[in-house]
């Protein structure tokens, strides 16, 4: 008994390790198909056939198609790259004589940050089709790196409201904003500072990012700022 002990134990220890979750690593991938339309998609893919990947995988897909507006149903993003380039040749079957520029439609992610615990992918996209000017946007994407599922605010930041002041805080130093000139109201439409939905990590902190439209006019574009991790480390459940 007091050989097969060691050996069992060992075993055990042996099997936990084989069974531990690797970090995932990236590849860039691109659907490279001929369309009649301006159509790109270049994103970022977990390698591997893992249920982490998989996960990742489809979390990093599902959030590209809930970015572009002309998805009006779920669906992979092959047949949305398709269907778009369908309606594009109805367009130009329609309006023959019509002197509008090709379509646009442009996919590209990046993973920025990557821990133990977190991964962030910024995911941009343009649609043009057609008029003053296109439809741009980025979102964030904050995957637990463990298991590939998608986390909400909640999920990484402590204390929200207390959190709200500090981002408020910075989001005055990065507009300047001051006293005799502006109001937050002024950025925000007539209402108080609000967070913006995308809030994801970096090597230097945390980036809070604005859309176009969120907070200023088309012309002025994207607004963001970061709060660095000396600053907000306090409020972060995890890094």
């Amino acid at each position: 008994m007091k050989r097969i002990l060691p050996l069992f134990i060992f075993i055990i220890v042996l099997t936990s390790c084989s069974e531990e979750i690797k970090p995932a690593t990236f590849e860039t991938f691109s659907i490279n198909e001929p369309f009649d339309a301006e159509i790109t998609a270049t994103y970022s893919k977990a390698e591997g056939n893992t249920k982490l990947s998989k996960t990742i995988n489809q979390n990093i897909e599902n959030a590209i198609v809930e970015t572009i507006s002309t998805a009006e149903t779920k669906s992979d993003l092959k047949t949305l790259l398709k269907d778009f380039n369908k309606e594009f040749l109805e367009f130009k079957k329609d309006f023959d004589e019509a002197s509008e520029p090709v379509w646009e439609l442009d996919v590209e992610t990046e993973l920025v940050y990557q821990s133990e615990a977190v991964l962030t992918i910024v995911i941009s996209t343009y649609e043009f089709k057609g008029g003053a000017h296109g439809n741009d946007q980025i979102k964030f994407l904050n995957l637990d790196a463990k298991t590939g599922t998608i986390l909400t605010l909640d999920d990484f930041i402590d204390n929200k409201n207390d959190f709200k002041s500090l981002a408020q805080t910075h989001f005055k130093k990065a507009s300047e904003l001051k006293d005799e000139t502006l109001n937050m109201e002024d950025f925000f439409f007539g209402k108080p500072f609000q967070l913006p939905e995308n809030i994801g990590y970096s090597d230097d902190g945390l980036v809070l990012l604005y859309n176009p439209y969120d907070v200023v006019s088309y012309d002025q574009g994207y607004f963001e700022f970061v709060i660095p991790f000396e600053a907000v480390d306090s409020y972060l459940k995890i890094k």
